[in-house]
């Protein structure tokens, strides 16, 4: 009797075994393939993606466990600052930065990033190829904001030398804005646009080539599109920063794959 006892618990071939029953077949399969076309994705945002898409809670836990099982690798694959608390507290806050990239032919070019700090979203960017100054500052804000028919009250941007021109200013002023200035040699008092610039170069930048002055922003508008309407964001609950009115879920069981970026990622939609 205990060896029945026993042979009976430990039985691989069993009907019913004791214990959760763990992830569905199709759920399973779908984060599998969610990582193969995402290899730079971690747990977390194949996760929240996973709840975006189908609307089916998972932990990154059941994530990392499934992947861990599942998936097989191919080769090479502090506090809030003042300008985070001033971020939640206003509605009204957008957040200014440059940086600078290369095309395929070594040419420099100068990129204006504007984003919403209270939504996290990407408003758009200016481009400029060549030195830059007050007057180039100024034309590439307003090609960032057009289509936008209000401005913020207040604007976030660091020290840098550029935004001391007084056509900067005056414009500025024109446009009934008020300056906030970040503290000097701190990027933690700038955190939500110096992270979407580093986003931006890690996810996008670093994967690609790009020729000129056209086909950088055309590049770059299709990831404001993939960042503010199918991105998730840890910051926001596994949110996007543009949530669409009705979003149709997905099913395990019949869904296909949304290219973005020139299919440098693709998401789960409803068939």
């Amino acid at each position: 009797m205990s060896k029945r006892k026993y042979r009976m618990l430990f039985l691989p071939n069993r009907r019913q075994k004791p214990g959760p029953k763990g992830p569905s077949a199709e759920l399973i399969r779908a984060v599998v393939e969610m990582k193969q076309r995402n290899p730079n994705w971690g747990c977390p945002r194949i996760a929240q993606q996973i709840a975006l898409a189908f609307n089916i809670p998972i932990d990154k836990d059941v994530v990392r466990r499934i992947l861990a099982h599942h998936h097989r690798p191919g080769q090479g694959s502090g506090g809030r600052s003042w300008l985070t608390f001033l971020g939640h507290m206003k509605d009204s806050l957008w957040s200014i930065d440059l940086f600078r990239c290369e095309s395929a032919t070594l040419r420099t070019y100068w990129v204006l990033v504007v984003m919403d700090q209270y939504t996290r979203r990407i408003l758009g960017f200016g481009v400029h190829a060549g030195t830059v100054d007050g007057v180039p500052l100024c034309r590439m804000f307003n090609r960032a904001l057009r289509g936008h028919r209000w401005l913020p009250q207040y604007l976030s941007c660091d020290n840098d030398p550029l935004y001391r021109f007084h056509r900067w200013q005056a414009n500025l002023r024109i446009l009934e804005v008020t300056e906030i200035k970040s503290i000097p040699y701190i990027p933690l008092s700038h955190p939500f646009v110096e992270r979407l610039i580093v986003t931006l170069r890690r996810e996008y930048l670093d994967h690609m080539l790009f020729w000129t002055t056209a086909d950088l922003e055309n590049k770059l508008l299709d990831f404001r599109t993939y960042f503010n309407h199918h991105r998730t964001h840890t910051s926001r609950e596994g949110r996007t920063p543009d949530p669409p009115a009705s979003r149709p879920v997905a099913n395990l069981r019949s869904f296909l794959w949304q290219p973005h970026c020139r299919a440098l990622y693709q998401t789960p939609v409803a068939a």
